[in-house]
């Protein structure tokens, strides 16, 4: 556990938070983010390039020990129906990976129209469709991880 210690108006209180990186596993990128110590934002990191599984596994390994990641969330493509698809099966394959390599534990979320979001978001700030190829991935993640952290205060 992190352990931040926080002052309200001469106050001092020990606050706990994990640190959770979150990632958003598609067949050629994966999006990043990451939620700061005391687990109230999400932030959007570069994404990973997935060139083959092992090149990926070790990048989210590089990252888990250089960010200090206490809890990996992968972001998992319900359909609208509820049933899982062959991008579910691929992110729970991917995070198995991940699961062989780290003691760090490893959740699901449901990402159902992340991406439709951050998208939407990006066409909002009149962005263009090439940079929007290298935001939309990381920002996806940070939109499920967020969702993750808003589920959790509940």
């Amino acid at each position: 556990m992190v352990r931040s210690s926080v002052c309200f108006r001469g106050l001092s209180k020990l606050v706990m938070a994990e640190i959770i990186l979150c990632l958003d596993v598609g067949t050629k990128r994966i999006g990043v983010a990451k939620s700061d110590a005391l687990g109230v934002a999400a932030h959007a990191f570069p994404m990973i390039e997935r060139k083959n599984d092992a090149q990926a596994v070790e990048a989210v390994l590089k990252l888990i020990q250089e960010e200090q990641v206490e809890r990996i969330v992968v972001g998992l493509p319900i359909n609208m129906n509820d049933t899982l698809g062959p991008a579910s099966v691929m992110a729970k394959s991917f995070a198995g990976l991940i699961q062989q390599k780290t003691s760090v534990p490893v959740e699901f979320w449901d990402e159902r129209l992340s991406t439709a979001e951050a998208e939407r978001f990006l066409i909002g700030l009149d962005m263009s469709r090439a940079k929007r190829k290298t935001k939309i991935d990381s920002l996806a993640a940070q939109i499920i991880l967020k969702s993750y952290m808003d589920a959790r205060r509940k």
